[in-house]
């Protein structure tokens, strides 16, 4: 059984899940889809953090954006992810029918659970998904404690 490390956002994430369920559930799915059509909303990419013994990796989904508009930095343990995702050109006598694609500037910030050799971390970036690799330090890879048999 492995432990997961709680996360706030990811409760109220939860919650948000369930309202929408149930507002679903008794007005309808067009309910939902009218109030997403007109409420403004900011757009941040889902990312998955996971732990090998040698590293830390992070993947951020961020489809359609440029690579020049993507971001990575790493200090005093905080790993930010930012980056704008940019609409195409205004076109002049377009009417649009659906709009659910989220446009606009993001800044996501990590906190890695352990020491990172900032001199070797790297990012890559491709179809869609970017991937930053944090190796361990030394001292924070676990050691393996022989046992002696008495």
């Amino acid at each position: 059984m492995a432990l997961v490390r709680w996360s706030p956002t990811r409760e109220l994430m939860n919650i948000e899940d369930e309202m929408n369920r149930l507002v679903e559930r008794f007005f309808g799915p067009s309910l939902l889809e009218e109030m997403e059509m007109t409420t403004p909303t900011v757009w941040s990419p889902r990312v998955d953090i996971k732990e090998t013994k040698d590293e830390f990796i992070v993947t951020a989904e961020v489809p359609g954006m440029d690579k020049k508009n993507l971001h990575v930095s790493y200090k005093d343990g905080l790993l930010t992810i930012e980056g704008e995702r940019k609409q195409e050109k205004e076109e002049k006598d377009v009417n649009y029918y659906r709009v659910e694609r989220h446009y606009g500037k993001f800044c996501r910030t990590f906190q890695i659970p352990g020491e990172v050799n900032e001199k070797k971390i790297n990012a890559e970036y491709k179809d869609g998904i970017l991937t930053v690799h944090l190796p361990k330090t030394e001292k924070a890879k676990a050691k393996e404690i022989e046992i002696k048999v008495s």
